[in-house]
């Protein structure tokens, strides 16, 4: 059963201490920790003025006097990660938030908020391989061969 959830999008100024860290935290806890891939996950992008965090706290579960965090992912203005493409990244779900197509409901309101502030342009992802056909669903075709991002096999997306 799908959480009560309190959804948010937040450029980098606007975002709470809490907040940061929480997405700091689960993006910590999955990118590094779950998936044992050791890189810098803090970088300059996160706080570019025109950069959006969209996430969902759960109202329904209750951690450490906090609500908890379900799902997070960053939008990124065209420039910053690729020249001509605006571009979703560091999607996550909390592990225990998954097989509840949270998932889903995350990039719909991704879609939904990048024509909001990027109308009409193409998005290009980074997406792992194995999601592929998840990305399909909503219009991202493969421009690449795999390739290793991180030690994890990639491919080039992009839905224009």
């Amino acid at each position: 059963m799908l959480q009560q959830l309190s959804w948010s999008t937040k450029t980098f100024t606007s975002l709470t201490t809490n907040e940061l860290y929480d997405i700091l935290k689960l993006r910590i806890d999955i990118f590094v920790v779950e998936q044992a891939c050791y890189y810098p996950d803090l970088d300059e992008y996160d706080r570019h003025s025109d950069t959006f965090h969209l996430f969902a706290y759960s109202l329904n579960e209750v951690k450490h006097n906090n609500n908890a965090i379900a799902a997070y992912l960053r939008i990124l203005p065209k420039g910053t990660t690729y020249t001509d493409y605006i571009s979703i990244g560091r999607v996550v779900i909390a592990a225990e938030y998954r097989g509840q197509k949270l998932g889903h409901l995350l990039m719909k309101k991704a879609l939904k908020t990048c024509e909001r502030y990027f109308p009409g342009e193409s998005i290009k992802i980074s997406a792992q391989a194995h999601l592929e056909s998840y990305y399909q669903t909503y219009g991202f075709n493969r421009i690449s061969d795999i390739y290793l991002e991180d030690n994890i096999p990639h491919i080039a997306m992009l839905r224009v």
